[in-house]
């Protein structure tokens, strides 16, 4: 009597399994940090014009002080009688606003200046990076402290003086970037083709370099979101009434031990915003690197 084999079963592959599982943990990376942006942008920008949030000044002071969940609201309200989460979905506004602001500035201004600097070359590259490291030697915060302080407490002085300081730091990356490409043979084609400097460093540096300057400057929304909200907690940066996460937290101080809720509130938001900021950052680095 013939013997019929049980044909095999398959096994699955770990070599092949192993690409699929990188690519998905790599893809949530990016997608979880994404989505808790968009969440805290879209309830910032949004969630004002399409819901009743009260008006984050000019509170009812016989309202001041209600407790978290009080009817029309939802947070309670700060000792002036201001909505809570009024004041947070408008300071989250101006903490973006000035992060997104700054991050541009830094990358138009020293993203340019790093690509000129290393493509050039020679006693331009030394003298602009000589005057950067100049800037860098310097402690950033202490003379953003003075910056600030110089130039008054606004929403204006206060990117001007974080772009200020942002420049140098892109300008590296941007330059360090520049030189690794220079030496590439596209670049040797390109200049042996006789394409003007200025073609070369818009059609061939700048998609190159893009990736290197997106990863540091998502790292870097995180690094402005905090510094700004020390500003303000100091008082140097948004002034009050207007409201931001900062000044927030610190007007909240003088009443934490009664009203922890005030301190709670935007050092929650404040926390998830850059936390997302750095993973977002932190993935695309990684992502980057492996292409």
């Amino acid at each position: 009597m013939a013997v019929v084999e049980a044909p095999p079963v398959p096994v699955a592959n770990a070599d092949e399994d192993a690409p699929r599982a990188r690519t998905w943990t790599r893809g949530l990376g990016v997608a979880v940090p994404v989505a808790l942006l968009a969440l805290v942008a879209g309830a910032c920008f949004l969630a004002p014009l399409v819901l009743p949030v009260p008006s984050p000044t000019g509170g009812n002071i016989l309202e001041a002080g209600l407790p978290t969940g009080s009817p029309g609201h939802l947070l309670g309200t700060d000792p002036n009688g201001n909505d809570i989460l009024s004041r947070i979905l408008y300071g989250g506004q101006t903490s973006l606003i000035v992060a997104v602001t700054v991050n541009l500035l830094g990358l138009a201004v020293g993203g340019t200046l790093g690509a000129l600097s290393g493509y050039v070359g020679g006693a331009a590259d030394t003298a602009i990076m000589r005057l950067l490291d100049v800037l860098i030697a310097f402690p950033s915060l202490v003379l953003t402290l003075a910056v600030a302080q110089s130039l008054g407490p606004s929403l204006t002085n206060t990117i001007l003086a974080l772009g200020f300081f942002s420049v140098p730091a892109f300008a590296r990356i941007s330059r360090a970037a520049t030189l690794s490409l220079r030496e590439q043979p596209f670049m040797a084609a390109a200049r042996l083709c006789g394409t003007k400097g200025r073609r070369v460093l818009l059609r061939h540096i700048a998609p190159n370099i893009a990736p290197q300057l997106t990863t540091f400057g998502m790292l870097g929304m995180g690094v402005v979101i905090v510094i700004e909200g020390a500003l303000s907690f100091l008082g140097l940066g948004i002034p009050a009434p207007a409201p931001s996460w900062g000044n927030m937290i610190s007007q909240g101080q003088a009443s934490l031990s009664a009203t922890p809720m005030l301190v709670l509130w935007p050092s929650l938001i404040l926390f998830v915003t850059v936390l997302a900021f750095n993973l977002l950052g932190e993935s695309l680095r990684t992502r980057w690197s492996v292409r």
